[in-house]
């Protein structure tokens, strides 16, 4: 937590929410949900929300958390590579669904399915081997259930990181009919592409995968018109070991893309080539993730009454990713060596400077948990 939030004070970020695997224990019971607080108390250099998960056989774990504090709750319909937070079958999912009916709790999902057509033929070591084997009728079959489900139930949907455009009329289709659905892509999606990806460069492995400069443009024109909510960063750290970046093995190595320090400049670096601007940015990384996380009676917004939380940055001035500037504890990116427009100079906390650029953090944790429904002085740490 230390290290995490250091750097999304370094990047101009405020606020993060916390997903419930990648912890021992997962959050998946009220137990579990009460060590995590207990680990990341005092340790948090920006406000933090907590994601719970949903895994087969806990349903009846979902409303304790709900009422202690988790915001939503996670799901995976493919293998999350976590074998203590195991995917959900329809069965699963449905049983969750009702268990959430009549709460307003919003439910994550990670949006792939197996099917037939992804093996893993080929060369590990070359990214299409990679690919291939996470087509876009991965996530198309997996959102297409979303869908079904969201409008069977009317509990809160959230699909999360698409990275296959292909599956966007699906989307659309079912928010048409009235399905309380939304959706997120990521910063990798919108600023990599295939057909740059080095073989052999395992940092740029995550699942879904980054897909061709087609499909980008596509995302790119989902968030214009509206389809695509919101644009998140996924932050996936690992080891450096786990990338594997020795062997080169796409297949084998972590999945993952860490990025919580950059999104903002990234998303302005590129935004602009589509004919986006600020108050774009704004809409997608502030309002409306402020809204998913149920935050947005407070965060979100500069508004009389809301946490003064700002960050100071000038749109103009370049800086080259450099392992010196990242604060996340394990220091690899593929973005080492890209120049980004935007450097951010200081970030305001509740009206608390936990970043400075000269002074660097501030020497103690201002951050707090934001607890979905608790009163606000029981949220402050």
């Amino acid at each position: 937590y230390t290290t995490a939030t250091r750097a999304a004070a370094a990047g101009g970020i405020t606020t993060i929410v916390d997903m419930p695997l990648n912890s021992i224990p997962s959050t998946t019971t009220l137990d579990a949900f009460r060590t995590k607080l207990d680990a990341a108390k005092n340790q948090c250099f920006v406000d933090v929300a907590f994601w719970g998960g949903i895994v087969p056989g806990n349903a009846e774990e979902l409303k304790p958390m709900l009422n202690a504090g988790v915001v939503g709750f996670k799901c995976f319909l493919i293998h999350s590579g976590v074998d203590d937070f195991p995917h959900v079958e329809q069965a699963d999912l449905e049983t969750a669904l009702k268990t959430l009916q009549g709460t307003d709790a919003t439910v994550l999902f990670h949006a792939e399915m197996d099917c037939a057509c992804n093996g893993s033929k080929g060369n590990p070591e070359e990214y299409r081997t990679f690919l291939e084997s996470r087509p876009a009728v991965m996530e198309e079959k997996a959102i297409d259930l979303v869908c079904e489900m969201c409008l069977k139930y009317k509990v809160k949907c959230h699909i999360v990181h698409l990275s296959a455009a292909s599956a966007l009329p699906s989307i659309v289709a079912a928010k048409e009919k009235g399905a309380p659905l939304t959706v997120e892509t990521c910063h990798h999606y919108l600023s990599l592409n295939a057909e740059t990806v080095p073989n052999g460069n395992t940092l740029y492995k995550c699942c879904p995968p980054i897909r061709e400069k087609k499909n980008q443009d596509l995302l790119w024109d989902g968030l214009k018109k509206g389809y695509i909510d919101m644009v998140v960063s996924d932050h996936s750290p690992c080891t450096p070991d786990l990338k594997l970046l020795d062997k080169g093995d796409f297949m084998a190595a972590w999945g993952g893309v860490a990025s919580v320090q950059f999104g903002l400049s990234l998303f302005w670096t590129n935004c602009r080539n589509y004919g986006m601007n600020l108050f774009d940015m704004v809409k997608l990384m502030c309002e409306n993730t402020a809204k998913l996380a149920s935050l947005s009676h407070r965060k979100g917004a500069i508004r009389a009454g809301y946490d003064a939380d700002f960050v100071i940055w000038d749109p103009d001035v370049p800086f080259e990713v450099t392992e010196d500037r990242i604060y996340y504890k394990n220091k690899v990116s593929p973005y080492m060596g890209r120049t980004l427009q935007g450097r951010v100079y200081q970030t305001v906390v509740r009206g608390n400077t936990v970043y400075a650029d000269e002074a660097g953090l501030t020497s103690s944790p201002q951050g707090g948990f934001q607890l979905k429904n608790q009163q606000d002085e029981k949220s402050k740490l």
